[in-house]
């Protein structure tokens, strides 16, 4: 297989270093080796930024930025983007993890099949003991009208094609930036294909209470609303398919 330039983007905000350093580690160890690191730290008021250059110091491949004010995971994401120069882009949160056969395995199932957006299947494990507490299944495929009501593809494990898409943005919301990309996409002519291996590992963190969902599924409504322009009616039948395939994941 050619090895074609792959660009990983992570967003920082005062995480715990040791987070960052195996999330990190998790890249370096990745068996695809043509691939160039942005880690964009979102101004944070500890010392993360000096911690986390230390951890890129250790792989040339790895660029470190830090904004000069907070602006969002959004905006801090697409300030990578546009420093971003590989045919293939990623993402993965300062706090998840990847296979080491992630890129290589997934590079190659859309090099084979002609693939410009693809995402896999990956475990829940909680923060303290790394224990799987789910693994989250990749379907065959997503269209626009399926992901609307079954947000199931996890931003850690997606890799488009941008040479194929063209360029593109997250849309600046506190979040589901990432469900309002993955639609922009969709609208272009381009479904989502899931290749169903467990490739990376979401953390799931203790503050992932019940007032922080419920702000997460407000601005899935407004994604529906105010960003695609659905229907009232519509929004509400895609709301209510998208709790019950939310509660359906976290059982």
């Amino acid at each position: 297989m050619v090895m074609v330039m792959e660009d990983i983007i992570m967003s920082v905000y005062k995480e715990p270093v040791e987070n960052v350093a195996k999330s990190v580690s998790s890249i370096i160890a990745q068996t695809y080796t043509n691939w160039e690191m942005l880690i964009v730290d979102d101004c944070s008021s500890d010392d993360s930024f000096y911690k986390i250059q230390l951890i890129a110091s250790k792989d040339t491949r790895i660029k470190i930025f830090q904004n000069s004010q907070n602006i969002g995971a959004a905006n801090t994401r697409n300030i990578a983007l546009k420093k971003a120069r590989g045919k293939f882009i990623a993402f993965l949160d300062s706090d998840d993890m990847w296979n080491k056969d992630k890129l290589d395995k997934q590079i190659n199932f859309m090099l084979l099949n002609n693939i410009a957006f693809s995402y896999t299947a990956y475990e829940m494990i909680t923060d303290t003991s790394l224990n799987v507490f789910k693994v989250i299944k990749a379907p065959k495929k997503m269209h626009y009208h399926s992901y609307l009501k079954n947000t199931i593809i996890g931003c850690l494990t997606v890799v488009l094609d941008r040479e194929e898409i063209g360029d593109f943005e997250m849309p600046n919301i506190r979040s589901s930036h990432d469900m309002a990309l993955w639609l922009s996409i969709m609208k272009r002519g381009y479904d989502a294909f899931g290749l169903d291996i467990n490739l990376a590992q979401y953390r799931i963190l203790p503050n992932s209470n019940s007032s922080r969902k419920l702000k997460a599924a407000k601005d899935v409504w407004l994604v529906y609303r105010n960003i695609e322009g659905l229907s009232f009616v519509y929004s509400l039948w895609c709301f209510i398919n998208y709790v019950v395939n939310a509660l359906i994941k976290r059982m």
